[in-house]
């Protein structure tokens, strides 16, 4: 019988840390060996995830504590990391990263979407496959080094993929809308984090220059033309989730069933994407409450009837399909295992 692999998560006290553990528990062809938080180093990772009680005895460990290992998960904030990638290449022959340590090809983007931030360590930018399976499937089978999408990037990069690469639309006017749950800004609380502040919040946080739009210029761009994203992201009162509402405008007449055509050559095959098209009910559109702990996927779409405008819905759990589920995902890619592996909760109604 062939071993399991071994994998190690960094910072795993956080939400997607705590994910990866609780997919990867009941992962048929993987083990956990290690995971790291300095703040509770020594302890059990049920004190940070109740929700794996009797599923696990692991206790975290520090990263200086970090042992050789078949694959390591990052999930560390951003910039933390790049320090240690060598240390951590030296540990474990793959690695996938879930921060935004590694998400754009270009070095000179880093400092105009990041602060000023210039990248110590532009030659391995390239290395890195850039992490959406729908997108990249191919370069993940041959990689040893995956990058995660950010959420808000992933949700919207993949309800409106297939209308960019097939040309229909018009690449100077797209409007996305993200609205996202409150785990999206992990577990530490701030100022305008604490209950008090969130509760019933419908907050625009970032109406311009959100870092993600970035991750949608890279991947939306086909034979070096450039859309022009204006990307706004805002809180909502959830705990998990992402809807992104994308306004685009047909650069050419299309009826409906031609633009469903266009979604189901693209995606057609997809095990964790879901076309939405119903006419009724209420959920007729996509709805990111029915995807609470699952790795998928749902897009939809309406073409407006008095314009050449059509507005894409795209929704995901944010923890899943939007970092940790799509890892996991990723990591199946990359060692040749379904796809599916471990990732096949298909989420509950009534929550």
């Amino acid at each position: 019988m062939t071993s399991k692999l071994q994998v190690s998560i960094v910072g795993a006290s956080g939400y997607t840390g705590g994910e990866l553990l609780r997919i990867l528990v009941k992962h048929p062809n993987v083990e956990i060996k290690q995971a790291t938080s300095e703040r509770f180093a020594g302890k059990m990772v049920t004190r940070c995830h109740p929700n794996l009680r009797k599923l696990t005895t692991l206790q975290f460990c520090s990263i200086n504590e970090l042992e050789e290992t078949d694959l390591l998960f990052l999930c560390l904030p951003h910039n933390s990391g790049i320090a240690k990638s060598d240390d951590f290449m030296k540990l474990a022959p793959r690695i996938i990263d879930l921060s935004a340590d590694y998400r754009l090809k270009d070095p000179a983007d880093y400092p105009i979407w990041y602060e000023g931030f210039e990248h110590p360590r532009p030659e391995l930018l390239k290395q890195f496959v850039y992490g959406i399976p729908e997108l990249h499937r191919e370069e993940m089978k041959n990689t040893k080094l995956i990058s995660s999408a950010g959420c808000l990037a992933t949700a919207s990069i993949l309800g409106i993929y297939p209308l960019l690469k097939h040309g229909v639309v018009e690449l100077e006017h797209i409007v996305i809308e993200g609205k996202t749950g409150s785990s999206a800004s992990g577990n530490k609380p701030t100022e305008s984090s604490i209950h008090a502040e969130r509760s019933g919040v419908i907050r625009s946080f970032k109406p311009t220059a959100h870092r993600h739009a970035a991750e949608m210029v890279q991947e939306l761009t086909f034979n070096g033309k450039k859309p022009t994203v204006s990307f706004t992201a805002t809180s909502v009162e959830a705990v998990r989730g992402i809807l992104a509402t994308s306004h685009l405008w047909l650069n050419q007449d299309l009826e409906e069933r031609d633009i469903w055509q266009i979604y189901r050559e693209e995606y057609g095959t997809e095990p964790f994407i879901r076309l939405v098209k119903e006419k009724g009910g209420s959920f007729r559109y996509p709805e990111p409450k029915i995807l609470a702990g699952t790795n998928l996927c749902d897009i939809g779409f309406e073409k407006d009837p008095h314009s050449k405008r059509i507005v894409v819905m795209s929704a995901i759990d944010n923890l899943m399909k939007g970092a940790s589920g799509q890892a996991v995902q990723a990591l199946n890619i990359m060692m040749g295992w379904e796809e599916t592996l471990g990732l096949d909760f298909v989420g509950l109604h009534p929550v």
